[in-house]
């Protein structure tokens, strides 16, 4: 018998689950180490600063407001009878709390199949959702807290100004856009750092 059956064979199914579920970083405030410590996250982020041509510290300083780096992030549950699970608030899941409209929208779009448990894909998805509030909205794709206020309330609800009665929501927004700004300070500390040292380097 493989190793694997035999794990397979006796390890619950819960423990297996969250073998493969990826944790999220160390030191998330720390964008430095959040790019260390997850290589493939680093290249995925060149990438798609090139594609898109916004700075990845913007999506991900709305990532990690809206998650935590966690990959399978629900809202609260329902209940009935205040014990009986039933759902969840709103079906917004994920790295991007992305709810499943604008997700399909998103992918309608761009022609593709993605997965919101996908680091690669969920930058992807803020990224498309940055440059169409730049070109709906006209916010500058490099403005983290008006950007993350047209995230959170839609490009709709943005244009109505929807957050304008919302204090805590603008409390958080001046977070986002400040920790975009910290992120980006961040890597040109420590971007001649990240680079390749080695053809293997983009394993690790």
């Amino acid at each position: 018998m493989s190793v694997g059956k035999l794990i397979s064979s006796f390890a619950p199914a819960g423990v297996l689950l969250a073998a493969c579920t990826p944790t999220p970083p160390a030191h998330p405030d720390d964008i430095c180490s959040v790019l260390h410590e997850k290589r493939g996250w680093y290249h995925a982020a060149l990438r798609q600063e090139k594609k898109w041509n916004v700075p990845f510290s913007v999506p991900m300083a709305i990532m990690y407001q809206e998650s935590g780096f966690h990959s399978n992030l629900h809202t609260k549950r329902t209940y009935i009878l205040w014990f009986i699970p039933w759902g969840y608030i709103t079906t917004a899941y994920g790295y991007p709390q992305a709810k499943d409209e604008i997700w399909q929208d998103y992918q309608r779009a761009t022609d593709t199949s993605a997965s919101r448990e996908s680091f690669a894909d969920s930058l992807d998805f803020i990224n498309w959702y940055i440059t169409s509030t730049k070109r709906q909205a006209h916010v500058p794709v490099t403005d983290g807290m008006r950007q993350y206020l047209a995230y959170h309330e839609g490009w709709g609800g943005y244009r109505k100004r929807s957050y304008a009665s919302k204090g805590w929501l603008m409390t958080v927004a001046r977070k986002v856009g400040a920790r975009s700004n910290v992120y980006a300070a961040q890597y040109a500390s420590c971007e001649n750092d990240l680079k390749d040292k080695g053809f293997w380097s983009w394993l690790f």
